[in-house]
């Protein structure tokens, strides 16, 4: 059996004013793509695998037009010269917004099978925060999705979906997919499965994954922070009998419906200057305190300063705050050099609604990276130790700190951009504080602008009723 890999992952914030363009993408090409962590496991495979092209970012803002097209046009030359094909396996996210269009998952997937045909059989992983379409799940045969956030469960899924789509073609079966779009729209940060109700919700999703004409059951929170018509919670079935599938999918879809009201953040949340002067009081520690508004891995432009200029007011002491994008920055600090005396303006320097800081303070590591866009310095002022960051990037593992000769172990008070934590910095807060900080992954949801999006939707709209209707696959149903 032949069966090619492909795809593009990433998630972007129609809020986000800076385009994704080609230098933000890492591009893995043919064999490489083999040897990319999260791929290795097709190595084990004992058909044919025939890598084309799998494109992955970091959350941002819209990716432009022409870096889309181009990365498109790329994938499907590869795939044509890949022909012919018994399958394919998609690795998406589910979230990317292509300016000037809506669905680009849509666009893409519907581009593969006009290359494959209609007897190939397409299978695709998303994330737990992808909005799903009808355009999606019409040229789908097979689909999965994450069920862990924080996402610890990536491989498994990929795998899960490899999987399927191995199995189904060693014998010879032709599944489908029935899907219920759930009018709710909740941030990641209410509805992490760590927590009630997501935790039961998810729990359920490998058991009702087993039962017979069944073969995967997903629960998709959406991503609050497109404001596109396909943003929505959905279910999606994939099996051979319709009618327990469509049994499955209306009744998951109420239960999170009947859930809605329930989800709530994971940890305890306030105003930045409230945060702030808790994280002053605690007597434990180090306290994690993360900056939810400006989160780079939810979509956030990672260049706010709002939660410095407040621990600089409240003089907060034993600080660590990774980061805060300003390449004009990170530039003045390397031409000063190590040791240096320095009198910056950090922030604002992408979003143009946020103001910068102004900070004196000592250049006391220099970062180089591999290129001069990695670079990053560490600037010690009254009490803080501020990570400044030439490239928007998140700082949620132990050696993100470590490479920077900093011990978060050591620290007072960690502040992060991020949302709920990852985990590796869960284990270290003592307590885990977040701020409803302003962004473009603003935790505040109704208060965000929607043009585009379906109504009614919770919480947007609080009163309204509704019922599951379950839309079969355009393929299920030619199929009946």
């Amino acid at each position: 059996m032949r069966i090619a890999v492909g795809g593009i992952h990433t998630e972007c914030s129609t809020y986000n004013p800076v385009l994704a363009g080609a230098d933000q993408f890492i591009v893995s090409r043919g064999s490489a793509l083999l040897e990319q962590p999260n791929f290795q496991f097709l190595q084990t495979y004992s058909g044919e695998v025939l890598p084309t092209l799998h494109a992955r970012a970091i959350p941002g803002g819209p990716v432009a037009q022409a870096t889309y097209q181009a990365l498109k046009a790329e994938y499907l030359g590869r795939l044509r010269a890949a022909l012919p094909l018994d399958g394919v396996y998609l690795a998406m996210h589910g979230a990317m917004f292509v300016e000037g269009m809506h669905d680009a998952e849509g666009d893409w997937i519907a581009a593969t099978r006009a290359v494959v045909g209609e007897a190939c059989l397409i299978s695709a992983s998303y994330d737990l925060h992808g909005n799903v379409s009808q355009r999606v799940v019409d040229h789908l045969d097979l689909f999965t999705a994450y069920r862990t956030a924080p996402h610890i469960d990536v491989v498994q899924t990929q795998r899960r979906a490899f999987d399927l789509l191995a199995r189904s073609l060693e014998q010879g079966t032709r599944p489908g997919l029935m899907w219920v779009p759930v009018p709710v729209l909740l941030p990641g940060e209410r509805t992490s499965t760590e927590d009630q109700p997501a935790a039961g919700l998810y729990a359920d999703l490998a058991e009702l994954s087993d039962r017979p004409g069944v073969l995967d059951v997903s629960l998709l929170v959406g991503y609050v922070w497109a404001d596109e018509p396909r943003a929505t919670a959905s279910v999606v079935v994939t099996g051979v009998d319709r009618r327990e599938m469509e049994r499955l999918a209306s009744s998951l879809a109420q239960r999170y419906w009947e859930a809605r009201t329930a989800f709530g953040f994971g940890s305890q949340t306030g105003s930045i200057s409230e945060c702030v002067r808790r994280a002053a009081q605690s007597q434990t520690g180090p306290v994690v305190l993360a900056d939810s508004g400006d989160n780079p891995t939810g979509g956030g432009v990672g260049d706010r300063a709002d939660v410095l200029r407040e621990v600089l007011a409240q003089q907060l002491q034993g600080v660590i705050l990774a980061a805060i994008t300003d390449e004009a920055a990170v530039r003045r600090c390397f031409a000063a050099g190590l040791g240096a005396t320095v009198t910056l303006e950090v922030g604002g320097s992408l979003d143009a609604s946020s103001l910068p800081v102004e900070i004196q303070g000592t250049v006391t590591h220099l970062s180089v990276g591999e290129n001069e866009a990695d670079r990053e310095v560490v600037v010690t002022t009254e009490g803080a130790q501020v990570v400044l960051a030439a490239r928007r990037r998140p700082y949620h593992h132990l050696s993100d700190f470590q490479r920077l000769r900093l011990r978060p172990q050591d620290a007072r008070v960690i502040v992060v951009k991020s949302g709920y934590l990852s985990p590796e910095l869960a284990p270290l807060a003592n307590p885990s504080l977040m701020a409803l900080s302003p962004g473009v992954v603003d935790q505040d949801i109704p208060r965000l602008v929607r043009t585009q999006t379906r109504r009614p939707m919770f919480p947007f709209d609080a009163e309204f009723g509704w019922t599951p209707v379950v839309h079969a696959a355009a393929r299920l149903e030619r199929q009946a």
